[in-house]
């Protein structure tokens, strides 16, 4: 006589935990966004002091995060070549399998390639300091500079360095030019970030947000520099995606002498725009924000 054995308890279970429940799927993948995030942001923050490099207590205290994890990731990025710890200070940088990337990155970005002509001829006409600055989402970069033949120069800014939306000329410059809506959102989206740069808060951009409207360009003295100037203007007009400005020392930047620089800036960025819509149309989609 045959008897029928019944399931054992323990091949059930685990005939049910083959497939997660939805809501344990959901998790997962929110965990794992989460861990994206958090290593691109330990990437600005390393990326924000530009060439300087970071001490591991630097990195702590503006990224907010506890010791033990900064460690462990800080680890886990050098391992994977994302960062460089210089064994001499101590000090994080941007790792070697960032720039290889960024090799293959280049062709697709290269809006400072169209604008180094005018950067020259601004720096040559201005004598002081051009940056060009490109928008990243609710940050800009400092992407190329140009120097001047004016003995005092205004260094507020290395290539690579990026800063919230607005912090600078070249950044409120493209703030400005965004449609009133989303130009609101950045602001506060970035309240926090502001704290960290001296007079910016949100009330104070906001205003100086709607002056440069009124001008045509940005201008700003002393709020991210100290007895530093700089007049800003973004383009193109109907995506701004990028400004360029012009920085000085305080005394060099009198009403006259900012509206003159603004119109130098204004006849190289129509040059600039030209080249955009007849070389370039792949920068000027909003993707590549």
């Amino acid at each position: 006589m045959e008897t029928k054995s019944k399931p054992s308890g323990k091949r059930k279970t685990a005939d049910t935990g083959d497939a997660a429940s939805p809501e344990a799927q959901e998790q997962h993948a929110r965990s794992g966004t989460q861990s994206i995030e958090r290593v691109v942001g330990m990437l600005r923050v390393i990326a924000s002091r530009g060439r300087r490099g970071m001490r591991i207590a630097d990195v702590v205290s503006v990224s907010g995060l506890p010791m033990s994890t900064c460690f462990r990731m800080l680890q886990r990025l050098e391992l994977e070549g994302l960062v460089y710890r210089d064994p001499l200070t101590r000090k994080y940088h941007l790792g070697p399998l960032l720039y290889e990337l960024g090799l293959l990155a280049q062709p697709r970005y290269r809006l400072s390639e169209l604008c180094d002509e005018a950067l020259r001829v601004i720096a040559d006409q201005t004598q002081d300091t051009v940056y060009l600055s490109e928008r990243r989402g609710s940050e800009s970069i400092c992407t190329s500079r140009a120097l001047g033949d004016y003995p005092i120069k205004a260094l507020t800014l290395d290539v690579g360095i990026r800063r919230p939306m607005g912090v600078g000329a070249g950044g409120l410059a493209i703030l400005s030019a965004l449609p009133p809506a989303e130009a609101d959102q950045i602001v506060e989206a970035s309240g926090a970030q502001y704290a960290k740069f001296g007079a910016f808060d949100p009330g104070f951009l906001r205003a100086a947000v709607i002056e440069s409207r009124t001008r045509g360009y940005s201008f700003l003295d002393s709020a991210a520099t100290p007895g530093t100037a700089a007049v800003g203007v973004a383009f193109p007009p109907e995506n701004p995606i990028a400004a360029i400005s012009v920085a000085a020392i305080s005394s060099r930047m009198g009403p006259s002498r900012r509206r003159e620089v603004a119109r130098i800036i204004q006849k190289q960025v129509g040059v600039i725009c030209t080249l955009l819509h007849s070389h370039a149309p792949a920068l000027l989609q909003p993707g590549e924000r």
